[in-house]
């Protein structure tokens, strides 16, 4: 049974991002005793849906997902509609209320557009734990304002567990998924695919008189910038040395591959 679940997670780590969830299915039909496991432990491209009470779109995931239906941040109500769906406390939705308004600023200077939510919930042996999520789609029909891909998504998953206050400090463990796909198409060139996923974890014991929201907001943009510059090294920096070496260009010539930064 474990070697079961040791192989469908390797699997999915190797998967593209573009056939993740086609390959999910696939694994759900092939253990379905590891269902549970496998869906909450391995991150899918995120999806969007409108919200037509407040007429705003927002993200669905396994963090805001009860049976089939899927909780709105700016309504704080399911859709479809769920009776006795879970809920945030009171204190918890005023702090996840502020948060969705103050990372929606944060999306649009960082990624010029795209959609994001933030999740809050309780739990048992946290304070809380918090979700913020950002989609961009940065293909010519979506919301791309460069015209450069012919297909693109940056899909951003920050999980943040914050401990209990002792003597003014808070333990914060930051998790971090940045999905990346992007497809190219012209004349000279062809028909350029490049999709890839990376993850990585922030530790920080920090003083909560600036508040809660700060500390992870600082966290976010730290570890949202070591990404990036990650990605840029692995992803696209592998993908041009292995062009000029098969493919070495005219004296005088540099190759460029599309920028790496999610505002694409």
């Amino acid at each position: 049974m474990e070697r079961e679940m040791d192989a469908a997670m390797d699997l999915m780590r190797r998967i593209s991002p573009r056939q993740s969830e086609m390959a999910l299915s696939a694994l759900l039909s092939l253990v379905p005793h590891h269902s549970a496991d496998l869906l909450s432990q391995v991150d899918q491209p995120l999806q969007v849906c409108m919200d037509k009470e407040s007429m705003k779109e927002f993200i669905l995931c396994e963090y805001n997902r009860d049976a089939d239906s899927y909780r709105s941040p700016w309504s704080n109500k399911y859709h479809p509609p769920l009776e006795d769906g879970p809920l945030p406390s009171d204190e918890l939705r005023k702090l996840e209320v502020e948060a969705n308004e103050v990372f929606a600023v944060y999306r649009d200077q960082y990624y010029e557009g795209g959609v994001s939510s933030v999740y809050l919930w309780e739990d048992d042996n946290q304070e809380f734990v918090a979700c913020f999520l950002i989609k961009k789609d940065g293909s010519k029909t979506g919301q791309g304002r460069r015209g450069y891909l012919q297909e693109g998504s940056w899909d951003a998953i920050h999980v943040i567990e914050v401990g209990p206050e002792e003597e003014g400090i808070a333990h914060y463990c930051l998790t971090s998924t940045i999905m990346l796909s992007l497809t190219t198409e012209n004349k000279s060139s062809g028909t350029f695919n490049l999709s890839g996923s990376i993850r990585r974890q922030m530790n920080l014991d920090l003083s909560v008189a600036d508040g809660h929201l700060c500390n992870m907001g600082k966290m976010i943009e730290e570890m949202e910038g070591k990404l990036r510059n990650s990605l840029d090294q692995v992803y696209f920096g592998k993908t041009r040395e292995m062009v000029c070496t098969l493919r070495p260009p005219p004296e005088g010539v540099q190759i460029r591959l599309p920028e790496s930064r999610p505002n694409v």
